[in-house]
Parts: C-alpha cells; structure tokens; sequence
C-alpha cells in the first residue's frame, strides 16, 4: 500500500499538475521541499471538516438579517417573530444560504488554490457575517441599511481590494507591519482560535459568559442555559462537553504517535457518535429544532433555486450608514485578511524577512475577487480561515490543498445536510490543538527590546479579548508607533544622548527597505519603456535559505555610536517538517 502511495506520489510530482504547484520532485525550479499529493489531500479534507460548520454558521447568521423577506412589523410584533409567513421565507432564505455558502467557498478556494497555490480554506468570515446582520441590516431588517444596500456595499467593497492589491497598497501594508507584531499576529489568532474552541457556538462548551468576569467555566447542558447562554446549574455536567475533550484527548495522543491525519481522524470520530437520536450526547434532540435539523440531515442529498439570495443588490448610497458600513468593512476586512494570511505563511514556512510571501499579489487580488462573489450570493465579506492552520500542521503546502477545499464544498453543495451536521464539539478540538501549535511561535517575538516586546504582547492579548483579529493588529500597531514614536523624538531632541540600549532592538526595516515597493508589473512597463531588460523573478526568494532580520548593531544615524552589538531572539523561519 506505501509503495502504491508513493508511486502515485511521483507520478503526480511529475505531471504537469505536480510542476504547476510545485510539488516536490516535480522539476519546478522553486519546488516546495516535503510536498507531496496524498499529504495535500489529507489537509485539504482536515481543512475542510475544521471549518465545515460555517456552513450551517454563516447560514444561520445572515438569515438572521431577514434578507430579502419582507417585515409588516406591529407594536406587538416588531421583528415579526410571530408572523408564521415571515418566518417561512427566513427558513428558506437560511435553506439558500446553506447551499450558497458552500458555492462562495468552493469558488474562492478554487481562486485562492490555481492563481496563488497556497494551502488555504476561503470562506464568508465570521465576526463580519454578525457585524452584516446585527449592525448594519438589523435583526430581521430592523437597522437602517436593507439587506441588498449591504451586499451593494460588499460588492464594492470587494472592488475597491482589487484596486488596492493591483496598485501594491495592501502588499505594502503587510510588509511594513514590524516582525515582532506579525509573528504575534499569528500567536494572537492562535489564542483566538482556542477561545473559539472552548465556547459553545463553535467549540465544546467549556467556557461560557458571565456577566461579573464576562467568561467562566461552564461545560453546562444545553437546558441549564439562561437566554444570555449563561449556565444556571450544571457546570461541567455536559455530555457533549466530555466528548469535546475526548476528541481532544484523542487528537492530541495520535499527534503524539505522528499519526497521519490525526486531527481529520478525531474529528471524524466524535461527529459520527453525535448522530444517534437515542443518546444524551445526540447533535439531533428531540426538541423542535432538533427534529428540524434531523430532518434535514435525513434528506442527504439536496439543491435550492438560491431565490432568495443570488444577486439581490440596491446600489442605494445616499444614508450616511452605509458609507460607515463600507469604511468599516474595508479596515476590518484589510487587517483581518493581512494577518490571516501573511501568519498561515509564515506557519508554513514559506515567508520571507522583508515581510512579503510568495504570491502575495496574486493572493490579496483573489481574495478581492472573493468578496465581490461572495456579495453576489448573497453573503457578507470572504476572507481566509484560521482553520487553515489545522492543514498546514497536517503537512498541507500548495494549492491542491485549496483545492481539496474546494471539492469538500462542492461535494457540499449536494449533501449539505450531511456536511451541516457535524456538531461544534467534533471540530472545537481542532481549534484548541491549531492554537497551541501557531502559538509555539511566540518564542521568536524579540522579547528584550520593550519596543519589540510590549505592541507584540498587546497584539496578542487583544485578539481574543475583543473577538477580533483586526483589533490586536490595529492595538500592536498604535502601541508600537507611540512608544517607538516618543523614544524617537527624544533621541533626536537630545541630539542621541538620550535614548535606550538600542543593541537589543530589532531590525526589521532593513530587510522591508531592501525590496522596492513598486509593483513588479509598474516596474516591467517602466523598464520597457526605457528599452531595459527585465527578470521577472527579482523578487522571489528562497525559502529554505532566507534568513531573518538582523538585530541592530548600532543606534541610528543621528546617536552616538557608542552601543556594541548583542545577541538576541529573532524570528526564524518555521521548520516545514
């Protein structure tokens, strides 16, 4: 069977497939070292189950908004919870919804996998899926912007990326991001990713609200939840939650073992037991709600028209809340992405020290185009997902495995109902188990310098406390450039007799300043007009070899040159293997 395994292996390396993602072997000459198909497979399914339940999320979430269902609110009634009619047409939008976020992230996995080749999954975010529903439309419609004004302001929104990403900007953005703040960016999603796996919605319930400390041990049944989702009696009585931790458990140990595909394997496990009706640990109550789920389950394999959902904009832009709902979404969307994307690089090993990597240009204009076909399926904005993390840690490197993404939610599209019913306690372990391991990375943060230190920590720190990856940027970002900022201006000020040990700061700019900002195609079309020869690969480098930011040896230009050079912590790149 290995001997098959690796047969097929070589075969594929040396297709032309093989040689267009740069599998191992394939002759590429910028092959990705310990690639190989099988492996890419395993982590584009691990991938794909780690973050199958934003099919059901996303659906569950944008319905919310009512779409297009039309409310005749009362006194007595405002959101038209008890209008039997309204509440069938927002069943059946979530119904569209389910079958048109698995188009949305089987089209931008497909995009993200052939024009990039990086090992990402691409789907409707969450966090901008609930800002879209409860703070721009409104509960079943009941904020000042119609649901198809804010799918028109995604739709440009997504434009308006393009733009960017083509003319550089956004490159440019992740490249002058200090180092140490983006290595803590992608320890910060790591955090955020295991506060993800420990809540209920889409972990295993460990932890709940509670209004004096804001979050608590819970691991509470679902009936001891008050309508806050804090536990009224019960802590740590949950079945479910047990099983959370058994996945956990079982994950973790065939980890340890270097089993292959440990972490799809757990998750595999845990689902299928939570099918049984005849169980307390059942994902198909016998409630209302869980007949309706278990009664989609049974279907198996279904389709729906999308009437609800496919293209319905209104580029109505004349209330001020939809241009602040759009500048939101381009900021949030910008640094959310950023840091999504440049930290699954660097966890697969594939960035390098001026801050860039490979295919950054073409994955930021994919991403762009994601957006705006989100839009046109009736969802908020698309953007990478932090479960990618949990197929790069399976050995996933290339864009076949965005590819395998994307078949997941093809095949999704068909047997939804299967795919919509893996419970949160089955892929909440897989979000633990990523966490930890993108966190590992915080030993390369530049912890003597404070300059260094405290914006890297606060980027960190503030990921999961605000429920946002874009907020720990925003927070590193402002903290570094006050503190970097006052130390500058005093140097100057003391004409660099006073200023701290500089020795120990990190040199990250070096590396940024050494590569132009152009964009490659703005620099072959001034090279062309001044009949000058042109390699299109100035920019590339290689991974294996590329070596991180040098520490300053001496305090800047305009300070004494007094400080001696000292050894300390840098980024490194992360072992592939």
């Amino acid at each position: 069977m290995t001997s098959r395994i690796e047969k097929l292996n070589d075969k594929v390396a040396r297709s032309f497939f093989g040689r267009y993602f740069q599998l191992e072997n394939s002759g590429h000459r910028r092959e990705r070292a310990g690639t190989k198909f099988t492996t890419e497979i395993r982590a584009g399914l691990t991938i794909f189950f780690a973050m199958a339940y934003i099919i059901s999320v996303n659906a569950s979430i944008i319905s919310e908004s009512g779409g297009t269902c039309v409310c005749n609110s009362t006194s007595a009634d405002p959101t038209c919870d008890k209008d039997v009619a309204y509440m069938q047409c927002v069943y059946e939008m979530k119904l569209d919804m389910i079958m048109a976020t698995s188009i949305i992230a089987m089209i931008s996995s497909v995009i993200i996998g052939v024009f990039a080749n990086l090992p990402l999954g691409m789907a409707p975010g969450m966090g901008l899926n609930a800002y879209f529903t409860y703070t721009i439309v409104g509960f079943h419609g009941s904020g000042n912007v119609t649901y198809q004004t804010a799918l028109a302001a995604v739709f440009l929104e997504g434009i308006i990326f393009l733009v960017l990403s083509i003319l550089g900007i956004r490159q440019w953005l992740a490249r002058v991001i200090p180092m140490s703040i983006k290595v803590a960016m992608g320890c910060g999603i790591g955090l955020y990713l295991c506060f993800i796996g420990l809540q209920s919605s889409a972990g295993i319930g460990l932890v709940t609200l509670d209004f004096a400390t804001l979050v608590t041990l819970g691991g509470c049944p679902k009936e001891a939840l008050d309508q806050y989702g804090v536990c009224q009696w019960g802590e740590m009585e949950s079945p479910t939650m047990y099983m959370g931790l058994l996945g956990l458990v079982i994950m973790s140990l065939l980890l340890m073992f270097k089993v292959r595909g440990a972490i799809l394997i757990a998750i595999i496990t845990i689902a299928i037991t939570s099918w049984p009706r005849n169980s307390t640990i059942t994902y198909f109550p016998h409630t209302p709600q869980g007949d309706s789920m278990f009664n989609y389950f049974k279907q198996v394999v279904t389709v729906h028209n999308l009437q609800h959902v496919l293209g319905k904009f209104n580029f109505d832009f004349t209330t001020k809340d939809i241009w602040i709902a759009l500048v939101t979404f381009l900021y949030v969307d910008i640094l959310d992405t950023t840091g999504t994307m440049y930290s699954m690089a660097r966890y697969g090993g594939f960035t390098d020290p001026s801050g860039d990597f490979e295919h950054s240009t073409l994955a930021f204009i994919g991403d762009a185009c994601c957006i705006t076909i989100g839009s046109c399926f009736g969802s908020s904005s698309c953007t990478a997902f932090v479960e990618s993390g949990a197929g790069i840690a399976e050995g996933g490197r290339t864009g076949i495995t965005a590819l395998t993404v994307a078949f997941g939610f093809f095949i999704s599209i068909f047997f939804s109902p299967i795919f919509a019913s893996f419970p949160p306690w089955s892929t909440g372990p897989a979000l633990i188990v990523v966490g930890s391991m993108m966190t590992s990375s915080v030993r390369n943060i530049n912890w003597d310098y404070p300059g260094d230190a405290i914006p890297s920590f606060i980027t960190m720190a503030v990921m999961p406390f605000t429920y946002s990856i874009a907020y720990g940027v925003i927070g590193g970002i402002f903290a570094y450039i006050i503190l970097n900022g006052v130390v500058l201006i005093i140097d100057k000020a003391s004409k660099g007799r006073i200023h701290p040990d500089y020795s120990q700061r990190e040199d990250w700019w070096t590396a940024v300043m050494s590569r132009s900002f152009v964009p490659l195609w703005i620099r072959y079309l001034i090279a062309k007009s001044r009949r000058e020869q042109f390699d299109w690969h100035q920019d590339e480098f290689d991974f294996e070899e590329s070596q991180p930011p040098k520490q300053s040896t001496s305090p800047s230009p305009v300070v004494d040159n007094e400080v001696t050079s000292t050894s300390t912590l840098t980024p490194t790149s992360i072992d592939k293997n």
